[in-house]
């Protein structure tokens, strides 16, 4: 990708995990990428290495003050963004009885509020310049539910109603706005859940095989064949849920 035709990028938590695959990916694609999180040693390595394609902004998703400094401090460096991806979450696993409001409040803080801080502070370039690209990453559990993840399900339910609306709004412009569903990964919070090793892959691939799809403006986006296959299933045939989420019921007890 030449200079010129590089696509400028903001990526909420890009410090670890599918996040971190993905900045990455993306460095190595030519891109010019904002990398966005609360810590930031990671990006700051990859930076150091890419001084003209990678930045780290700090910045906590739930403040108004640090993602519109972040969001501004881009736009006069690289003039605009043409590429959103808001991947930034907690997962936090608890069953709902066990879950304070201050808990759930939390949650969709980080994980809904924190993608809508992002898109107030990044749509109104994009339209202005009649170009951009949305992607919101969602989860599986937001589709079909799992056990002890109610918080965290709610707020990715919450990500897939928002982004199929917005784009219903954004139909007659040139801005996209699409859902990212990665497969299940070896990140803290995916091992957290204790699913078998051979139903967690590696986070580097799982970035790797997303931003491999940034510049899709499908409405649904998936990593792999696997984990569309995987969803489709799950969500025509529950009695499958059921039986892979049995044990956190069963280990509960």
């Amino acid at each position: 990708m030449s200079e010129s035709s590089a696509r400028t990028v903001i990526l909420t938590g890009a410090n670890a995990g599918i996040g971190y695959g993905m900045l990455t990916a993306l460095v190595e694609n030519g891109d010019r990428v904002a990398g966005f999180d609360i810590s930031g040693d990671r990006i700051q390595d990859l930076q150091e290495r890419h001084p003209e394609h990678v930045r780290y902004f700090e910045c906590d998703v739930t403040r108004d003050t640090d993602v519109d400094a972040a969001v501004q401090a881009v736009l006069e460096e690289w003039g605009h963004v043409d590429v959103l991806i808001n991947n930034a979450a907690i997962l936090g696993f608890g069953f709902f009885e066990e879950q304070t409001i201050e808990d759930t409040k939390r949650t969709f803080e980080v994980n809904y509020f924190g993608y809508v801080r992002l898109l107030r502070a990044v749509l109104p370039g994009m339209r202005d310049r009649g170009s951009g690209h949305i992607y919101n990453v969602s989860s599986g559990a937001g589709l079909v539910g799992n056990p002890g993840l109610t918080n965290y399900a709610s707020t990715k339910g919450a990500i897939e109603s928002l982004t199929r609306s917005l784009r219903h709004e954004l139909r007659h412009e040139n801005v996209s706005c699409t859902i990212l569903h990665p497969r299940l990964a070896n990140t803290e919070s995916g091992k957290s859940l204790d699913y078998p090793d051979s139903q967690l892959q590696d986070p580097a691939i799982v970035g790797r095989k997303l931003a491999s799809k940034i510049g899709s403006t499908r409405p649904v986006v998936y990593a792999d064949w696997t984990t569309k296959i995987g969803l489709w299933a799950a969500q025509r045939f529950p009695k499958l849920v059921e039986r892979g989420t049995e044990r956190f019921l069963t280990e509960r007890s």
